[in-house]
């Protein structure tokens, strides 16, 4: 997936953050793996300790700054993973700007991108590259360390364009999540396949299949069609990270009952939902019948 090389965006909710060694949560797959099933595009690291039974301990000073002055243009974003990111970020903002209004009758507003290497402090608690992205309600924030599209490929995902942009669209639907008063609503201490947590993951899975919909549409869209190739780079992704997926390749047996984020045929399901339709109706997984369309 590609972006149109004429198209150029500027300042916008976005920074770069850098930090020390990062926090002693674990290492090496397995822990990679067990921190997957509960924080994985979404959840809250602060509670990353309590789940590998350890201490979260912050090895050096985090440090925050640095911009984009390099990501002029669409050329900028398909070739910089940074670029790439920052500049779906602004595709994820005008796609909601228009639908969230239209759909269910919110003003969008938009989070803050926070592209971090190693370790940050968040809203939530300190984090690290290990927790893999997420978003934060507490600071509107969605956070993201590049090394994670690289270990994708350990769950079976892609490190491919729109494998990466369905990550940052999925993140953001949790801020759709936030603005329409039902994030709150998940509960990682109560999973299971019909739990809230699922819905909710699936619904932003959808959300980003709604972004994906729309992207490549209308005189001021930001990227290039989008291929059949590329489509199932992003499903294939959405596959990996499905609890089943996740379970079997930790070791374990695939256990329903502890669920959080759904299965791999749900989470590619979800996404192919929302970018087929285009509606926020087709992602209702809370049943709450609010949406226009």
């Amino acid at each position: 997936m590609t972006f149109r090389g004429d198209v150029s965006r500027s300042g916008g909710n976005a920074r770069r953050s850098g930090g020390g060694r990062g926090l002693a949560v674990g290492g090496g797959l397995g822990g990679l793996l067990l921190v997957g099933l509960f924080l994985l595009l979404g959840g809250d690291p602060g509670q990353v300790g309590s789940i590998l039974g350890q201490d979260q301990e912050q090895q050096g000073e985090i440090e925050s700054g640095g911009n984009f002055d390099n990501c002029r243009t669409g050329e900028d974003a398909n070739t910089d993973d940074n670029c790439r990111l920052y500049y779906t970020s602004f595709s994820v903002n005008e796609v909601w700007e228009q639908q969230l209004p239209k759909q269910a009758g919110i003003t969008y507003t938009e989070p803050t991108l926070d592209i971090f290497n190693s370790s940050v402090q968040t809203g939530c608690g300190l984090a690290s590259a290990q927790t893999g992205p997420f978003y934060c309600p507490g600071d509107e924030t969605a956070y993201f360390d590049l090394s994670f599209f690289e270990q994708m490929r350990q769950f079976g995902g892609e490190n491919a364009p729109l494998a990466q942009m369905y990550i940052v669209a999925h993140e953001y639907g949790h801020h759709i999540q936030k603005l329409e008063g039902t994030l709150g609503l998940s509960n990682y201490n109560d999973p299971g396949r019909d739990s809230n947590a699922v819905k909710l993951e699936l619904q932003a899975d959808c959300y980003a299949g709604i972004w994906a919909s729309y992207a490549d549409k209308g005189p001021d869209r930001m990227l290039e069609p989008i291929t059949e190739d590329q489509l199932d780079s992003a499903l294939t992704t959405a596959g990996a990270v499905g609890d089943d997926n996740i379970q079997e390749r930790s070791g374990g047996q695939v256990n329903p009952e502890t669920w959080t984020h759904g299965s791999s045929q749900q989470r590619r399901d979800a996404f192919l939902s929302g970018y087929t339709t285009g509606k926020m109706s087709s992602c209702d997984f809370l049943q709450r019948g609010v949406y226009r369309s």
